[in-house]
């Protein structure tokens, strides 16, 4: 529903900035056999597109290489826990690619032609139940039910075992078959359950490959899937579509889209994306734009001052200025404003204060906030870095420890050793057949996404660093899969450490903590001075420091995390 709902808010946006009413249902505008949107799916390019944007579906994606809707059909049946512990996608792409399909018996062929002799529908257990055993479709249905009852299922396998002999079928076919009913039976489901979720797959597909900045506010408004808003702002910036900062005079309480830089379509952040604010105060913000002054916003948009604040500190209200002043000097006013509305109130409680005119206050002689600060209040504020990626005040120190980028791994071959580094956005530990425990980590580094997986042998190196962290620096040997690699760690680093220790003590540092088994301890007296910026004067070495979590935003909200497997 929320990605219907998602994908209704993008057709909405079209028509109010456009004029050009989409009917997502008529194939004579959006077909779904769409050239641009399969490129896109073949590419694993499918952040935001339903059923299709997890890193499991990703990787199937890459291998299959759908080419029509039946593929993607298809790939959403596959992507089941019954069709994947029965071997079903290694099969179906292998025949989909040219393979020579496989039956256990020729009486099987008609059933499962249509999908290369893979079972992936539950009509087709229906059919094979009825051509081994004899039996009608009432009765098969009844059969396929009760296979998800371990209480009803050894009766089952016998009732399917001595109909199948009577009916002349040998053991080793009979073993065959009951193996991919019993793995299969009770956890996929019937094709139309598949076209149905396919259909809506296919129509954000499309929405993505000629509306991105549509489908991005529909998707940033209704939050469908799986991933952190800020990975969907980061793919979609990758694909050049402008992202605009909140700004008082502009924001509205949903997520819109409005002309950029030229003709290009930007996605504005809605009011309702700050943390803190309610409906009520969004809803005046709006209804009182525009605003000259701060003390006009004051006085007639009457918000709260911890909402006033957190506005100032992404600069929202940056247009209410003429550039003179400060993020800081915005939040000293914000301070006085509310001082003098509790002890001077009037009217409904709130100043009767002059608006000034814009530019009119006076700087106060506070510094700009950093670019680190800055991004760390829009972090904490939004859930995403509006202003710049976070992984880009890291840029150095990767480069000089030799880290591979998203975009350059997917040149590297199998086997090569690797070092990556980004934002946790994703945390799985599905069941593996095997009973091992495998932990698979999505990184996001502002050029892609970089798929990790770490085996049981690496966990007491990896494990407590990678569910405690949320910039990740890792090492680990290449593995190709389709069109995508995947990076098998074998030890990984909380970045912001690697990034401190260059800081404090220079590069070799930093290569040496990347040398060591463990992280050595902090020395008791780092040899470093601080630079105050403002003033060129020399700062005590501990000045800058701050209580434990407070330097900047927690990271590890910001990741998806999950015991399983998302679809």
């Amino acid at each position: 529903m929320r990605m219907q709902s998602a994908m209704a808010h993008a057709v909405a946006e079209i028509e109010r900035t456009t004029g050009h009413h989409i009917d997502l249902d008529d194939p004579r505008q959006v077909p779904l056999d769409d050239v641009f949107a399969f490129k896109l799916i073949q590419e694993s390019q499918t952040l935001g597109l339903f059923q299709l944007e997890s890193p499991g579906q990703q990787d199937l994606l890459s291998r299959l290489q759908p080419r029509n809707p039946q593929d993607v059909i298809a790939d959403i049946s596959l992507f089941r826990p019954g069709p994947v512990a029965g071997g079903m996608p290694e099969r179906y792409i292998a025949a989909r690619h040219g393979g020579t399909p496989s039956y256990a018996h020729p009486d099987l062929e008609p059933v499962l032609a249509d999908t290369y002799g893979v079972t992936i529908w539950h009509e087709q257990i229906l059919e094979t139940l009825s051509v081994m055993t004899g039996c009608d479709r009432a009765l098969a249905e009844v059969a396929r039910r009760a296979l998800g009852d371990k209480g009803r299922l050894p009766r089952i396998k016998d009732w399917f075992h001595r109909q199948a002999r009577a009916r002349g079928y040998s053991e080793t076919v009979r073993e065959q078959v009951w193996k991919n009913i019993e793995a299969f039976g009770a956890y996929g489901f019937y094709r139309a359950h598949a076209v149905a979720f396919a259909v809506p797959a296919l129509q954000s597909a499309w929405l993505k490959a000629h509306y991105p900045a549509f489908l991005l506010a529909g998707l940033l408004e209704h939050d469908p899937g799986m991933w952190p808003k800020r990975v969907l702002v980061s793919d979609a910036r990758r694909r050049g579509v402008p992202i605009l900062p909140v700004d008082i005079n502009c924001s509205k309480a949903k997520h819109t889209v409005e002309k950029a830089d030229g003709d290009q379509w930007g996605v504005r952040l809605a009011l309702s994306e700050v943390h803190g604010i309610s409906e009520d105060e969004c809803a005046r913000i709006e209804e009182g734009q525009p605003y000259g002054s701060l003390s006009d916003f004051w006085q007639r948009a009457r918000p709260s001052r911890p909402v006033a604040e957190r506005l100032a500190e992404i600069g929202a209200l940056d247009s209410l200025h003429d550039g003179r002043l400060t993020r800081r000097d915005l939040l000293l006013q914000i301070a006085e404003l509310h001082r003098a509305s509790r002890t001077r109130s009037a009217g409904k409680g709130q100043l009767p204060l002059d608006t000034d005119a814009v530019g009119g206050a006076e700087p106060s002689g506070l510094p700009e906030m950093t670019g680190r600060e800055a991004l760390s209040a829009e972090l904490s504020t939004l859930g995403i870095d509006v202003s710049r990626h976070l992984m880009e005040h890291h840029h150095r120190l990767l480069r000089e420890i030799g880290a591979t980028d998203a975009a350059h791994l997917a040149g590297l071959r199998a086997g090569q050793q690797v070092l990556v580094a980004g934002v946790r956005a994703s945390t799985q530990t599905p069941p593996i057949a095997s009973g091992r425990r495998i932990i698979f980590v999505t990184l996001e580094d502002g050029a892609g996404l970089v798929d990790l997986a770490f085996f049981e042998d690496s966990h007491p190196a990896c494990a407590h660093t990678v569910f405690h962290s949320g910039l990740l620096l890792v090492r680990g040997t290449v593995q190709v899969r389709g069109t995508r690699r995947t990076v098998v760690g074998t030890m990984a680093w909380d970045l912001d450490e690697i990034a401190a220790a260059r800081r404090d003590r220079g590069p070799e540092a930093a290569l040496a903590l990347l040398g060591a088994d463990h992280p050595h301890p902090t020395p008791a007296q780092p040899q470093r001075t601080l630079a105050n910026g403002t003033t060129g004067a020399r700062l005590h070495p501990y000045a800058d420091l701050q209580p434990a979590g407070s330097r900047s935003a927690d990271l590890k909200k910001f990741g998806h995390r999950s015991p399983v497997s998302a679809g």
